[in-house]
């Protein structure tokens, strides 16, 4: 019997990471996507179960066509982790139309090109799990957030759609936001002064996508939020 098909769409060497490893762990295959074609191609060759698809999230033909080279090669995917996202700050009147509009598509319009992209084969199969990294920044506006709140605002608007769309036949959507930083080397370096209890871990987060993704289906999650204790919140 084949392995079933996990897709981190937006990976990196944190949580995009530890999202195929804990995956991996499960059983699964991996298909990892993003821009950066060398460092996938270092990343798979840990395993024949990762296979690696260079693109950019931002352009839907692109997306849209990527994931028909998924189809194609590996199968309708069991899960689809939208890890992509991009941090364009600045306040209203400084940020500039152009970065308003990319932080849009990679956290929205992303999003919906990789949805429609595998709702279909989901939704004949009667099963499937789409899961998507949100932000606290979705739920308030912060002065120097003009562009990425907005952007995570239309993107978990967006994600509530699909689950009131797509529930009820069989796809469980879900958003978890993540409100803290990420605990990796260059985030040590920027907060060498602050302590463990500040800092979220991939391997922490991941586990949660990995519990949300085999939630039986009379008790689903829609939203949850994840912070380090140390969180001011």
């Amino acid at each position: 019997m084949e392995k079933p098909l996990c897709v981190v769409a937006g990976f990196g060497p944190g949580n995009g990471a530890a999202f195929c490893r804990r995956f991996l762990q499960a059983g699964y295959r991996v298909a990892i996507l993003a821009r950066d074609k060398d460092r996938l191609m270092e990343y798979a060759e840990a395993s024949d179960d990762i296979l690696p698809f260079p693109c950019d999230l931002s352009d839907p033909e692109a997306t849209t066509s990527v994931f028909e080279s998924i189809i194609g090669s590996a199968g309708i995917p069991d899960v689809l982790i939208y890890n992509a996202g991009s941090g364009m700050f600045g306040q209203a009147l400084d940020v500039s139309l152009e970065d308003f509009e990319s932080a849009w598509r990679i956290n929205a319009l992303g999003l919906l090109a990789s949805s429609k992209a595998i709702a279909s084969g989901m939704l004949q199969r009667g099963s499937g799990c789409i899961l998507v990294t949100g932000a606290t920044a979705s739920l308030r506006g912060g002065a120097n957030f003009a562009a990425f709140s907005a952007a995570k605002a239309a993107q978990r608007n967006l994600t509530q759609s699909l689950a009131r769309s797509l529930g009820s036949r069989g796809i469980h959507v879900a958003l978890v936001i993540v409100d803290g930083v990420i605990d990796l080397p260059r985030t040590r370096e920027m907060f060498a002064d602050k302590p463990d209890s500040f800092f979220l871990r991939p391997d922490a987060i991941a586990e949660t996508f990995y519990q949300l993704s085999i939630q039986h289906a009379s008790a689903w999650t829609f939203e949850i939020d994840l912070r380090p204790s140390g969180e001011s919140w």
